[in-house]
């Protein structure tokens, strides 16, 4: 069985609600996954939108969350530590936790991006996405994507 991510919030391809964005609650959608293969010690989260004018823009970064984990409910907290398990990125926002998506014009496509790693990592919370990919280059071990598009 492949792994798979998915929300109950929107469908894959399809429009992320309101909600979860700037223009509303600014709260993470649920989301929820299948499949970890063996060998799975920590899984990592990455959220970003390629069509950001100038650079990949950087929504979410998590990390050390573990193994048995099964999803994360909407509205996780901007904690660098989560109760659950795992630990919280800094996001092109310049803080700790989730920031939803604010394109500037047009639609824009948002990747939730986990992965399987072979290994918990030795990040402190509040690490960038550079960060997390040169930390856990070498131990992925499987990889799932769950895209949604907003347009103000």
């Amino acid at each position: 069985m492949a792994m798979e991510i998915t929300s109950t919030a929107f469908a894959s391809e399809g429009m992320i609600p309101r909600r979860f964005t700037c223009d509303g609650e600014d709260i993470s959608p649920p989301l929820s996954w299948t499949g970890m293969p063996g060998g799975t010690k920590s899984l990592a989260l990455i959220a970003d939108d390629p069509d950001a004018p100038r650079k990949t823009w950087v929504h979410w970064v998590l990390y050390n969350l573990p193994a048995s984990s099964v999803g994360l409910p909407e509205n996780v907290l901007p904690e660098k530590t989560l109760a659950g398990g795992g630990r919280q990125g800094t996001s092109d926002f310049g803080r700790i936790g989730y920031g939803g998506p604010c394109p500037p014009s047009g639609t824009h496509r948002y990747f939730f991006k986990l992965y399987a790693l072979d290994a918990e990592l030795g990040l402190a919370p509040g690490a960038t996405r550079e960060e997390l990919l040169q930390t856990m280059a070498g131990h992925v071990l499987a990889e799932a994507h769950l895209m949604g598009r907003y347009r103000r």
